[in-house]
Order: structure tokens, then C-alpha cells, then sequence
């Protein structure tokens, strides 16, 4: 129970607080590392929760530590470090940044459109942010290379030993990236401007011109602090795949290591 003290032989700081194979579930799971106010926080506070995730995993918590106090330390470290490498990310990168970072640069995309330049402009601003959050939530496990659909992306078992690197598994995972960011953009970018276009037929609308930005960013925010997280949710962040599916080659090594003996492999898509 939160406020009392930890029983270390029951409890696992790393066992999910919620059901991952339900979208609920999920969604429970990314308002936490999604959550905004986590991006105000100074690294010293990061790296704070972050001792404290790793003394619990050690079993060496400090006395006096309570459930509560773990699970928010927990909170802090998925919303800032990385599930692969455990180092903490970027800023603009984190997930948590989606909301306020997505904001601005949507709400100033609908809202400087009518040049050419203005157009370019916050283009090359978005799709500059997409590519350091694509790379900050990348599958770290595997090397850096141009497009992990070449060289593939590294596959372990349930108990996280690394069976090998898999092409189709990189398709899978960036395929399912790329419709949860999709699905998490298309309502600011496509109910929004309905709505602005409604609001700006009212005189009080026309009188107040500038105030037309700032209230764009503003019902971007409000999309975004909803369909960042349930966007991230359609799909597991640990996704489950049939070894029959993989690519032959690592099938074939996976079978001569280890028979049948594994019939599912593992890996982090990313988010």
C-alpha cells in the first residue's frame, strides 16, 4: 500500500502496473511516460529516481523507502531513460516533450501557411523534430545505421537473451510507429482547422485577429494531451513475434541453437 514501507521479496519494480496486452492497459501505462509536467524537472532529479529504480532492482534501498516513493521514481525514469540503454534522453526527444513540442510547431504550421517560405519554414521545423524523436525512441539495442530495415533490428528471448538482429521485425516495428504518429497528429491537423475556419466566420473572432495563434496552439495542446498516449498504445512498446515469421536465415540459426524451444521472439519497436 503507497505510504508504507516496501516488502523487497514481493516487490518488482519492473513488473508492469497495468495490463500490456490491453489497450487500456497501455494507456494507463504511457499518460505516465507522457506526462508533460516531467519536463520541468532538473537532471539532478532524473538521475535521483533513477538510483533509486536501480538500489531497488540491487535490493538495497535506502530505509524508510515507501511504495509510493518507487513507483513515482519509476514514473520519472520511463518518461526520461532510455528502456534499452538506461541513459537519459534528450529532452526534445522524450516523449514527454510531445505535448508542449508538438503544440507549438502545429499550432504555428496551421497558422503560418498562407507563404511559401512560412510553409518551408515549418516544415523543415517539424520534420526536424520528428527525425530527433524518432531517433531518441529507437530501438537502442541494434547499432546505428541508415534505416534499420536494412541491417534489422536486435530480437531476444522472453528472458532478454539476444537471438540475432531481424529485418521483418524492423518493418513491423517502424510500420506500427508510423500509424501510431500518424493517428496521434491527424486530429489538430484535420479537426482543427474545421473548427478555427467554423470560428472565424463569428465577429468576435475577426476582432480579435491576434489572439487567432495562441488559441490555435492552445486546442492543439488539448489533442495532444490525450492522443499522444493513446496513439503510443495501439501497439505494444515490447512487441511479441512468431519465431515461424522471422527472416529464414535467423529462424534457421534459432532452430539450430535451440530446437523449438523458442517459439517467440521479442523486441522494442520504439514509440
Amino acid at each position: 500500500m503507497a505510504g508504507n514501507r516496501v516488502d523487497l521479496t514481493k516487490f518488482n519494480i519492473d513488473a508492469p502496473r497495468w495490463d500490456q496486452s490491453t489497450f487500456v492497459g497501455r494507456l494507463k501505462t504511457l499518460l505516465h511516460i507522457t506526462d508533460p509536467r516531467t519536463v520541468v524537472l532538473s537532471n539532478a532529479r532524473l538521475d535521483k529516481a533513477k538510483d533509486l529504480v536501480d538500489r531497488c532492482r540491487a535490493g538495497t534501498l535506502p530505509p524508510g523507502t515507501t511504495e509510493e516513493q518507487l513507483l513515482y521514481a519509476k514514473k520519472l525514469y520511463d518518461s526520461a531513460f532510455h528502456p534499452d540503454s538506461g541513459e537519459r534522453m534528450n529532452l526534445i526527444g522524450r516523449m514527454s516533450f510531445q505535448v508542449p513540442g508538438g503544440m507549438a510547431i502545429t499550432g504555428f504550421m496551421l497558422q503560418f501557411y498562407r507563404t511559401v517560405p512560412a510553409v518551408v519554414f515549418w516544415q523543415w521545423v517539424n520534420q526536424s523534430f520528428n527525425a530527433l524523436v524518432n531517433y531518441t525512441n529507437r530501438n537502442a539495442a541494434s547499432p546505428i545505421s541508415a534505416k534499420e530495415i536494412i541491417n534489422g533490428i536486435t530480437v531476444t528471448d522472453e528472458n532478454e537473451n539476444k537471438l540475432g538482429e531481424s529485418r521483418i521485425a524492423a518493418v513491423k516495428g517502424i510500420t506500427q510507429v508510423v500509424i501510431s504518429r500518424v493517428t496521434m497528429a491527424a486530429p489538430g491537423m484535420i479537426i482543427l482547422p474545421i473548427i478555427m475556419e467554423k470560428l472565424e466566420k463569428y465577429p468576435f473572432m475577426q476582432r480579435i485577429k491576434f489572439l487567432h495563434a495562441p488559441l490555435q496552439v492552445t486546442l492543439v495542446g488539448c489533442f495532444l494531451i490525450f492522443m499522444v498516449p493513446a496513439a503510443c498504445s495501439l501497439f505494444p512498446q515490447r512487441c511479441c513475434m512468431p519465431t515461424s515469421k522471422l527472416d529464414p536465415e535467423l529462424r534457421d540459426s534459432i532452430a539450430t541453437k535451440y530446437g523449438d524451444k523458442v517459439k517467440y521472439v521479442y523486441f522494442n519497436k520504439g514509440l
